[in-house]
């Protein structure tokens, strides 16, 4: 069996390890870096002979995690220029027409990598999927606006590794007309932009967005206060030349200072709608690459004739909240503050999340109220966009709860990553999951997101506008019908 394979810019030796053949860190883009810094993706340069793709190849510029962050999810920091590389394992090179599963991480626009261990495709390979993970430019040098058709970089990468195996994959036994991009946070929000992007038109047949949906993206003006304020800290002039020549590791530390200026500086007047989301860097609504915000844009038709599978997990926030101690330091006067500032009704609020939990106390409260606002509500709009012009959509949720921190957790943001790739074996998420997590409900879901890829079909029963049919993924799984009626109706109209 050959573990030699020829793309178009040469050739690559993968290993063959347990029947599946792994190829990582290959150049899908040239460096991004010298002349190339700040500039959309140029195409990979062409080597010579065979090319050793036998282990990661460098992760983009990025700061590490805050802490506890950085310990629940430990990321490879990987030196080297070539970091606009991806990983590829396949169940057989000699084979062809496999479906393919493109996985784009999460990590706020500012973090993480494709060579995450967790990500490692293997399983999804011995299913017969070829899988495909990506890095692609993060902060500032991904998302920073600069004006005049200068933005969405990162996004651009994404479409450039996905052009790299419409013309490559192939090789690798994939189907190029059988692509689906799936990805969580971040990545699951990169998947809905670009379902909404013109550029990425034709370069999937299926998307799965985990836990990120559309509504995250800022507007110029909001983006040009981010450019301002990142000015400002470095006390350099808001242009790529002006940054350019500022050392890569002050960059990437001065991406750190700007997250903990919003966190102490909360001025809508300096930050606009950051204060929503809390991510200095997003995508921009840039009138090109973007043309609009990803969910209006999906609404009025864009990504028709895509399938979409779509979803979160119960109890996302809590990931943010529980691990940092916040859960306990939330007050009535905060708590009233963030409802006001999404533009919720403070009574009727406050009555319906106290309804839901009735023993819950204002930290539970607030913390269910921002995983409805960031997570669920854009979660179930994507959905409806989807299946209301006829298109075919499914929704998921993930309700399996961790008992780590003081059984506190929950089903918390980024648990239910290694279930999808069935990698609960690996030690990365220990402090995350805990001792046992359920081997079968890792078997069902990742079975699930096999079929979607094959098939279109996860399973279950389509989400329509009526019966909202939505796969309860635990223990013991089952369909549920319009799970969270009550909170979708105090959000309609508001998000």
């Amino acid at each position: 069996m050959n573990t030699v394979v020829r793309t178009r810019q040469g050739a690559v030796r993968g290993s063959l390890v347990d029947g599946v053949f792994a190829f990582k860190g290959i150049p899908y883009a040239a460096t991004p870096f010298g002349s190339r810094r700040f500039l959309p993706p140029q195409p990979a340069l062409a080597w010579d002979g065979v090319r050793d793709a036998l282990t990661y190849g460098p992760t983009v510029p990025k700061p590490p995690y805050f802490p506890p962050f950085d310990v629940l999810l430990p990321e490879p920091v990987i030196a080297g220029e070539e970091c606009l590389n991806l990983n590829i394992w396949t169940p057989d090179t000699g084979h062809s027409g496999l479906p393919v599963m493109v996985w784009i991480h999460g990590g706020a626009f500012r973090n993480g990598t494709g060579a995450i261990p967790t990500y490692d495709g293997s399983r999804f390979a011995r299913d017969g999927v070829v899988c495909v993970t990506i890095n692609y430019r993060l902060g500032i040098d991904g998302f920073l606006y600069f004006g005049d058709g200068n933005a969405n970089r990162g996004l651009l990468d994404q479409v450039a590794a996905l052009e790299w195996v419409r013309e490559n994959i192939a090789a690798f036994g994939g189907d190029s007309s059988n692509v689906t991009i799936f990805g969580e946070s971040a990545g699951g929000m990169s998947v809905t932009s670009l379902l909404s992007m013109p550029r990425a038109e034709g370069l999937f047949r299926r998307a799965i967005a985990q836990s990120g949906a559309g509504h995250h993206a800022h507007t110029p003006e909001t983006a040009r206060l981010v450019t301002h304020h990142l000015a400002e800290l470095l006390q350099v002039e808001a242009t790529p030349d002006a940054l350019e020549a500022i050392p890569l590791e002050r960059l990437v530390a001065a991406q750190i200072e700007l997250a903990n200026d919003v966190i102490k500086r909360p001025d809508p007047a300096l930050w606009g709608e950051v204060l929503v989301n809390l991510m200095p860097f997003e995508p921009t609504i840039d009138g090109d690459v973007l043309p609009q915000l990803p969910i209006k844009h999906i609404f009025a038709g864009a990504g028709k004739g895509v399938e979409v599978l779509v979803g979160t997990n119960s109890e996302e926030y809590r990931f943010f909240t529980v691990p940092p101690g916040l859960v306990d330091a939330v007050t009535d006067q905060y708590l009233s503050t963030i409802i006001t500032a999404y533009g919720l009704p403070l009574k009727e609020t406050l009555a319906t999340y106290r309804s839901l939990l009735p023993e819950g106390s204002r930290g539970d409260i607030l913390t269910t109220i921002m995983t409805d606002q960031v997570f669920r509500i854009p979660a179930i709009r994507l959905a409806e966009a989807v299946a209301e012009r006829g298109d075919t959509a499914y929704m998921y949720e993930f309700t399996w709860r961790s008992r780590q921190f003081d059984d506190r957790l929950g089903a918390s943001h980024t648990l239910e990553i290694p279930f999808v790739f069935d990698n609960l074996h690996m030690p990365e998420y220990y402090n995350l999951l805990g001792d046992n997590p359920p081997q079968e409900l890792a078997d069902e879901m990742h079975a699930s997101w096999v079929a979607f890829a094959k098939y279109g079909d996860p399973g279950w029963a389509r989400y329509d506008l009526k019966r909202r049919a939505t796969m309860n993924f635990n223990t013991l799984s089952e369909v549920v019908d319009d799970p969270h009626q009550a909170e979708r109706a105090l959000w309609e109209g508001r998000r």
